[in-house]
C-alpha cells in the first residue's frame, strides 16, 4: 500500500472493519498491517495447542522390586513395565536390598537380567545394572518413540469411540477393559504388606 499517514491508515482500517496492527515498530517509518486481530490471536493459539498436542516429553517411570520376589508379584510388576514401555516411557528398575541381602548383589543382578530378557521385544537396557548403596538400578528404554506410542494410543481410543457409537448398548466398563491407559507414574511395592504381616 506504501507510506500513508497514520490518520489515513486508521480510516482505511475502519472502512474495511479491520484492526491496524504495528508489526515492525523499529523500522523507519514503522510498518503496520491491516488484519482481524482477534482471528489472528485465535489461529496462533490453535497452532500452539496443536504443536503441544504432538509434543512428547520423556517420562521416567520407576518400578521397585526385592531380590527374593514372589513369582506372582514378579509377573505383576513385569506387566507394569510392559505397559510403561508400550506407552513409550523409560523405566527405572530399582532392586532394594535389606540386611544380609546386601552381601548377595548377584541375586539382584540376575533378577534385572531376567526382566530385561522378558521385555526385550518392547525395550532395551539403556543403563546397565549398577549398585547404588543399598539399591541396584537399571534403566530400560522403549524401542518405540513416545510420539509413535501416543499416536497409536490416540488411534486405539478413536477406534473404541467408533465401536461405542456402533454398539450403543455396550457398557463403558467393557470399553475400559479394552485397555485405556493412564499417564500416571506408578511405584509399586507389592511385597511391603506381605512382609509387614509376616513380622506381626
Amino acid at each position: 500500500m506504501g507510506i500513508v499517514p497514520l490518520a489515513k491508515a486508521l480510516e482505511l482500517a475502519q472502512e474495511y472493519d479491520l484492526d491496524l496492527v504495528e508489526v515492525a515498530a523499529n523500522a523507519r517509518p514503522p510498518v503496520c498491517k491491516l488484519m482481524d486481530y482477534g482471528k489472528f490471536k485465535y489461529e496462533s493459539a490453535m497452532k500452539a495447542r496443536e504443536a503441544r498436542k504432538n509434543q512428547a516429553h520423556t517420562v521416567i517411570k520407576e518400578m521397585k522390586l526385592r531380590p527374593k520376589i514372589d513369582p506372582h508379584d514378579y509377573d505383576t510388576k513385569k506387566g507394569h513395565v510392559v505397559r510403561f514401555l508400550k506407552q513409550g516411557d523409560k523405566v527405572k528398575i530399582t532392586i532394594m536390598f535389606r540386611g544380609r541381602e546386601q552381601s548377595r548383589p548377584e541375586l539382584g543382578y540376575r533378577l534385572l537380567q531376567r526382566l530385561a530378557e522378558d521385555v526385550q521385544d518392547l525395550g532395551f537396557v539403556e543403563s546397565n545394572p549398577k549398585q547404588d548403596g543399598r539399591n541396584m538400578i537399571m534403566v530400560l528404554g522403549p524401542h518405540k518413540k513416545k510420539t509413535e506410542a501416543m499416536a497409536e494410543a490416540r488411534q486405539a481410543q478413536e477406534a473404541r469411540k467408533a465401536e461405542a457409537k456402533a454398539h450403543p448398548g455396550r457398557s463403558q466398563n467393557a470399553a475400559d477393559a479394552d485397555g485405556v491407559v493412564d499417564d500416571q507414574s506408578v511405584v509399586v511395592d507389592a511385597e511391603a504388606p506381605a512382609e509387614a504381616s509376616a513380622e506381626a
